[in-house]
């Protein structure tokens, strides 16, 4: 009997063959073949090709009315990833007459993605046969003794559907897919007041609006509250302060009451500092945020560095790349982790500039270094490059960052503690007043690694405003001197991605590699609705994310504590005290009651952005079969024109046919549409939608049809001067030069001609008169008509040039 075994990636895959002796072969007696994924293979369809025929308009339209799902409807169909075809046709032909299948995917406590996704790919491929037997591996890394290990000491699975991690990690799915639920709900609530925009909401993206929002608004709503008090200074500038001082609100009301007084030392203590922790993903992206690198550039480089197994030139050969595995759970590494790249210590601190003379800690310390782990903490990997130069040359300047961040943060874990004396005194005459000052003995890690590289001065300042002591080198002084200390309430910080990262890990809200990826596609300026928008170092509200802020207050989405009450689920359907069906039954009251509120709330948001209420169709949701490019899932305005698509009429669209219905113009009169479904552009914003069919030839623009003759020079490509037009937005009559693009089969209007108009203010010029005008004449002339009044006036007009454009130009008197 062969053993498949399936791993979760192509570099997971390599360790494995390193492992066990091969892609293929005997390990302690038992035939093997390796098979790997690459990552998620599989993921839900859309809902409404997840319901019977008859539902699938109710669950394709974005009406309120349709909401809240019943998640019994859905059959939670899975559909392949797009371009995984090749990973899964290769994984079916290793797997498929293998006696048992291995799971050696990655072991994710708490989540169990990586169980997830062995586990419906074995299903979807029909790998899971009568008589295969099923087992899982686990290993604290991929090392070869831990994989062998596990390999030898793998767990027998029962039953794929049963296994309680795959259980749980359904459950998690079936929750964020049902989720898409409140971005209706909010987009309905958009589109209401008159923005046709899509407010994204979830788990993570809802927390991270809510979050950024209340902070802004705190930053934002400060007051400053001063206040005065009596506080002793030394020479050396430490402050001496009493707690029990009395504050005033205003500096003449301080009474003069001390004198200056000898310093009496109380204490001296040599203290130490350990080094920061290694980084995840989230605090890597963070700090490098702060030095003009966006997070989506962080992800793709790091993953390019993680796969590059390229020896460098001049080195010996690789066995792994540039950088460990990116998307880790891990804070710690293993013991055989750090053994791993205890020999490269020298050659990545000659990479990063560091001097060895500062990594005198070469033993693993227990608050970096520990047995439990998968892939272990971000670090660098065994493939050292000769210099940053040549990690700029083959990754850019975001590569250089990333690798001279990641080296000296694992460098400092090599160097020795932070040491400095702390020194406690107080004012000889006044024994209440105490101050601390640091005296700094070893600089230890700081040499190597400072953890706040890259954040906003004036933050840092703040920070180190609060510290009464500090570092000054010079320890107390002899003599402190009284004065009156104005203070004030401490202004709320403008949230940043470092302090976002860092609230969510406080509130356990989503992983390092997850907020990261998440965080990048909600400020992506290339999202069409990003809801975070990043002014260098600082975040604020997009114009979708402010929306999405507004209507969050009293919802079950916008509570922190939405995650926390999703894990305890997870937990429960672990342990089998729980079923994903009844956990996911709440949903619905949630849904229910989240459209109450936000109604309640839009209310609030129009009154707070200026915004009107306004009557809007619904949305048609489904996949376009003739998209460009292929198969499409679209969003696509339910009304056209004054008229609503019937459901086979959005059927016949999505399928890409052509339909005709009256529709009703602009002017109230009715006329016969034909179309499909295109690519239109609004405003330099591309969308999905009805497009009506166009005339291969001009017939009429702006209120006035073209004659033959006209017709006709347009379509040999000549510019023709013309009046008569009339704006359809303020109703005035207009002339310019209109040409005929042939390709988009539109006309083009040119304002930007050097000649005359044919007409201004309801007068038609003669030619002689556009002559002289075009000489720059001033002319007297009668019989132009008042827009705002309807009367005749005369003036003496100019055709001359103001603020860049020629315009005509009229004085009176």
């Amino acid at each position: 009997m062969t053993v498949g075994i399936l791993m979760e990636k192509p570099s997971a895959a390599r360790n494995g063959q390193a492992a066990w002796g091969g892609a293929s072969g005997t390990f302690n007696g038992e035939q093997f073949v390796i098979a790997h994924a690459r990552g998620h293979l599989y993921e839900f369809t859309a809902p409404h090709r997840m319901v019977d025929p008859a539902l699938a308009t109710k669950y394709r339209t974005w009406d309120l009315a349709n909401l809240p799902w019943d998640l019994d409807d859905f059959s939670w169909a899975l559909e392949p990833v797009k371009d995984t075809a090749s990973v899964r046709d290769d994984m079916k032909a290793k797997l498929a007459a293998c006696g048992e299948i291995a799971i050696a995917t990655d072991n994710d406590p708490g989540t169990f993605e990586g169980d997830a996704i062995a586990i419906r790919a074995i299903i979807e491929l029909g790998l899971d046969k009568p008589g295969v037997k099923f087992s899982r591996l686990f290993f604290t890394d991929e090392s070869p003794a831990s994989l062998q290990q596990a390999f030898v000491n793998r767990t027998p699975i029962r039953s794929l559907v049963d296994y309680p991690p795959f259980r749980t990690a359904c459950y998690r799915a079936s929750f964020d897919f049902a989720s898409q639920q409140w971005s209706r709900i909010a987009t309905n609530m958009a589109r209401t007041s008159g923005k046709d925009i899509v407010p994204r909401q979830g788990r993570l993206k809802s927390a991270m609006v809510k979050l950024v929002g209340d902070q802004l608004k705190a930053h934002n709503d400060y007051v400053r509250k001063p206040y005065w008090t009596n506080r002793f200074r030394d020479e050396n500038g430490v402050m001496y302060t009493n707690p029990e001082e009395p504050r005033f609100d205003r500096k003449s009301q301080v009474p003069q009451q001390y004198t200056a007084s000898p310093v009496v030392p109380d204490s001296t203590t040599i203290k130490q500092t350990p080094p920061p922790r290694l980084l995840d993903l989230a605090a890597l992206s963070s700090m490098l945020v702060g030095q003009g690198v966006k997070a989506k550039f962080v992800l793709e480089t790091y993953q390019k560095m993680y796969e590059y197994t390229t020896p460098w030139a001049g080195s010996g050969p690789a066995s792994g790349g540039v950088l460990s595995y990116p998307r880790t759970e891990d804070k710690t590494i293993t013991p055989e982790q750090f053994s791993e790249l205890a020999p490269l210590i020298d050659r990545i601190a000659a990479v990063v500039g560091v001097e060895v003379k500062h990594l005198t800690h070469r033993t693993a310390r227990k608050t970096h270094v520990r047995p439990q782990g998968v892939h272990g903490a971000n670090r660098p990997g065994p493939n050292v490059p000769p210099s940053l130069d040549a990690v700029e040359q083959k990754f850019g300047k975001t590569g250089r960052l990333i690798y001279e961040t990641l080296g000296r943060n694992y460098l400092a874990m090599i160097a020795g503690d932070y040491v400095y004396e702390q020194q406690k005194g107080h004012v000889g005459k006044y024994p209440a007043f105490t101050g601390t000052a640091n005296v700094p003995r070893s600089a230890g890690w700081k040499a190597v690694f400072d953890p706040d590289a890259g954040d906003d001065p004036a933050e840092k300042a703040a920070r180190d405003s609060d510290d009464l002591g500090g570092s000054n080198g010079k320890g107390l002084g002899t003599r402190a001197e009284p004065f009156v200390f104005e203070g004030a309430n401490k202004r709320p910080e403008h949230p940043s991605m470092k302090w976002l990262m860092k609230q969510l890990e406080k509130r356990d809200v989503g992983t390092g590699a997850t907020r990261t990826s998440t965080y990048s596609e909600v400020t992506s300026t290339g999202t069409k609705y990003p809801l975070l928008v990043e002014k260098g170092r600082k975040l604020a509200l997009a114009e979708a994310g402010e929306m999405s802020w507004l209507l969050l207050p009293g919802t079950h989405i916008g509570d922190l504590a939405l995650t926390e009450k999703v894990y305890a689920d997870m937990c429960d359907i672990a342990m089998g005290t729980a079923t994903a069906e009844e956990r996911l039954a709440i949903v619905a009251d949630w849904v229910r009651e989240d459209i109450a509120v936000m109604q309640k709330n839009a209310a609030s948001m129009r009154a707070t952005l200026g915004l009107k209420e306004q009557a809007v169709s619904g949305r048609v949701d489904g996949v376009w079969q003739t998209a460009p490019g292929g198969p499409k899932q679209v969003a696509f305005r339910k009304a056209w024109s004054g008229h609503e698509f019937t459901a086979d009429e959005c059927d016949r669209l999505l399928a890409g046919q052509t339909i005709s219905f009256q529709a009703t113009n602009k002017a109230g009169k009715p006329f016969t549409a034909t179309g499909a479904l295109a690519v239109g552009e609004f405003k330099g914003r591309k969308y999905v939608g009805f497009q009506p069919q166009v005339s291969d030839a001009p017939v009429a623009w702006c209120g006035r049809t073209f004659n033959q003759d006209e017709v006709d020079a347009l379509i040999a490509g000549q510019q023709l001067a013309l009046d008569g037009f009339v704006s359809a937005k303020t109703g005035n009559a207009f002339s310019c030069r209109v040409g005929w693009d042939a390709k988009t089969k539109k006309i083009v209007p040119d304002f930007g001609v050097d000649q005359p108009p044919l007409s201004w203010s309801g007068r038609k010029f003669s030619d002689g008169e556009r002559a002289k005008l075009a000489r720059g004449e001033a002319l007297a002339l009668t019989g132009f008509v008042s827009r705002r009044t309807g009367r005749t006036y005369d003036a003496t007009v100019r055709w001359k040039e103001e603020k860049g454009a020629k315009k005509i130009v009229p004085s009176f008197g």
